[in-house]
């Protein structure tokens, strides 16, 4: 099978775009110059004509390791075989000034720790998702590609050769302590050929870029149990940051199946309003005050001025803040192991979500609290909004799951209506903001009253996912993190464990992985049956938690869980949006939500076992 498990991949990055390298050495994704701009390399959807960039030892048994420079993002690949140990180093500089040509240039040294180890070279770009047109010129320090506006220059002083298909390709012998630099970055158009790549800067980059990870990784101030996969999940979460405007992408890829040869492939390289609250909250738990203050500033510099005062906020961005974000497929590639259509662009992005003015009030919230008071004007906005949720808050909707064939009274959506107001009813009296409070609370307490009313169903014991359904969901976890009720108050603690039965008995649990809604039927309408979703398994892990406050046995099991879903991590402690009935990775990787759940589950279950002691 040429195509790598999902979970085989690592990623590099430089808060602009990100390129995912397999552990055979080959970058199978890199979208160029920035995160949604058009592949480059896509073997991960087409093996054939997606276009890979694959440094690799070559010889019969050669065994492969992978692991980040500590507290980095500089991935290190390593070659093990019979006779010899190669390691390849791979990176984006970072921390450099912002007009520095190095910004959009990867490198890549592959050196011989031990014996003598022949290297094979393949790099075959695939402008425009494959659909581009190239012209090459290979030259004495490397090769030009040209595609439009785009021109990437190979450089490296390894001879190379024409492949026949619209690359270069290399062999050569490393004996021990030797080593070879490769250099793939953007090229004016009018330069000269590549410049031969200097051994002594490729190095001096690296330790820049070594340092200035560790630098930034220095201002964490989580101290507590599981910090390495904290730090890892911080630092994922900084690669998916889109540093010029301050936006956080959901993942970096898009059509990676939840399902292999289905159809639930989605495009998640936009910045989706329902993250706020969670990339704010993990931010600030961990002491990036800067990161969750440059995420406001996009909401207020960029997402703000797509809202209306007499029409529901848009859902998602891209990471210019634009809301044209039209959805179409790729009908000439094949998608990951067969699992097309391949899409570009997300439809949701025109579906009413009622959900998002919670996550959205509950960041501005955290953000009077720590990093800076709410200024007059974002109020005047926040006002307007929470006036139209008044007015709105019964209307039905497609949900935080963006169902695209219904629109229910999704009870997730009801609370977060809720934690709107609650939230703006609490900053007004902070910052003693005008406001109409009477009216904000009276709808306030309707919402509460009408989930406790409708939310509930008697036959289940349990919340269910939208009024009159009979089935679980696995959203409902967040009612105690978000303070909407008490995490010991029996309704939640059914719901729990209705959530923590088996599937086959109509629960959500399997292992220690939550699915989103049962399985079976198909609420969503689509065919297959998809992965556990990691977000909700870490939303368990912390709805446990807070339970286990008065109930230590729920502490215990809390602990378990964790450390479970924890081993579902790949090889670099990286997650993709969901797992699969075999452990393996599925759906966009590595997915935002999942880290940063992780983040906020770590911080609040070590607070909780902290307090035992």
């Amino acid at each position: 099978m040429p195509y790598q498990p999902i979970e085989n991949y690592g990623i590099i990055g430089n808060m602009r775009t990100v390129a995912l390298i397999g552990m055979n050495g080959s970058i199978d994704w890199y979208c160029c110059p920035h995160f949604d701009s058009p592949s480059v390399f896509g073997a991960l959807l087409d093996d054939k004509k997606g276009g890979r960039f694959q440094i690799s030892a070559d010889a019969d048994g050669v065994r492969h390791k992978q692991f980040y420079w500590p507290s980095t993002n500089v991935v290190v690949t390593r070659f093990l075989l019979k006779n010899g140990i190669a390691e390849l180093e791979d990176f984006m500089p970072a921390g450099l000034p912002s007009d520095s040509p190095e910004y959009h240039h990867i490198y890549r040294r592959v050196r011989c720790v031990r014996g003598a180890v022949r290297i094979s070279v393949e790099c075959r770009p695939a402008f425009g998702y494959g659909r581009q047109n190239h012209e090459m010129l290979i030259a004495l320090n490397g090769a030009k590609f040209m595609a439009g506006s785009l021109t990437l220059a190979l450089s490296t002083t390894v001879p190379l050769s024409n492949d026949g298909q619209g690359g270069v390709s290399a062999e050569f012998v490393l004996a021990e302590g030797e080593s070879q630099t490769f250099i793939l970055g953007e090229h004016g158009t009018g330069d000269a050929g590549p410049n031969p790549p200097s051994e002594a800067e490729a190095e001096e980059l690296l330790r820049d870029t070594v340092k200035f990870w560790q630098n930034w990784l220095s201002a964490c101030t989580y101290h507590g149990r599981w910090r390495e996969q904290v730090q890892r999940s911080a630092l994922a979460l900084k690669l998916l940051t889109f540093e010029p405007t301050g936006a956080i992408i959901a993942a970096p890829t898009t059509s990676l199946p939840e399902v292999i040869g289905g159809v639930r492939n989605w495009d998640y390289r936009y910045t989706w309003m329902r993250d706020a609250a969670f990339t704010v909250y993990a931010f600030l738990r961990l002491g990036f005050r800067n990161e969750a203050a440059a995420f406001l500033s996009w909401i207020e510099d960029y997402a703000s001025k797509h809202a209306s005062r007499n029409a529901p906020s848009p859902v998602m961005f891209t990471i210019e803040g634009d809301i044209q974000i039209p959805e179409y497929q790729l009908d000439h590639w094949e998608g990951y192991r067969g699992s097309g259509p391949v899409r570009i662009g997300n439809a949701a992005v025109s579906q009413f979500q009622g959900d998002i003015y919670g996550e959205l009030m509950d960041a501005l919230y955290l953000s009077n609290k720590y990093v800076s008071p709410t200024p007059y004007d974002v109020w005047v906005k926040v006002r307007d909004r929470l006036e139209w949720i008044c007015d709105n808050w019964r209307l039905p909707d497609a949900g935080i799951w963006e169902m695209r064939n219904r629109q229910e009274h999704f009870v997730y959506s009801k609370v977060m209506n809720w934690v709107a107001l609650d939230r703006g009813i609490r900053l007004a009296d902070k910052r003693a903001l005008p406001a109409d409070r009477a009216k904000w609370i009276r709808e306030r307490d309707l919402i509460y009253e009408e989930v406790m009313t409708k939310g509930w169903n008697q036959k289940r014991q349990s919340f269910t996912q939208f009024y009159g359904s009979e089935d679980l969901d696995a959203s409902l976890l967040i009612m105690p993190l978000v303070f909407f009720m008490a995490p010991t108050d029996p309704r939640m603690l059914k719901t729990l464990d209705a959530i923590l039965a088996n599937p086959r008995q109509g629960g959500l649990l399997s292992d220690s992985l939550v699915h989103r809604y049962p399985p079976d039927p198909r609420i969503d309408g689509l065919p297959g049956e998809e992965g556990t979703f990691n977000m909700c398994s870490f939303w368990l892990v912390e709805a446990l938690t807070r339970a286990g406050q008065a109930y230590p046995e729920r502490l215990d099991q809390a602990r378990l869980l964790f450390e479970r879903v924890l081993g579902y991590a790949n090889h670099l402690g990286l997650y993709a949006e969901q797992t699969g009935p075999q452990g393996e990775a599925l759906g966009n990787f590595p997915q935002a939500f999942t880290h940063l759940a992780l983040i906020s589950a770590a911080f609040n279950l070590d607070r909780m076992l902290g307090s035992q002691v």
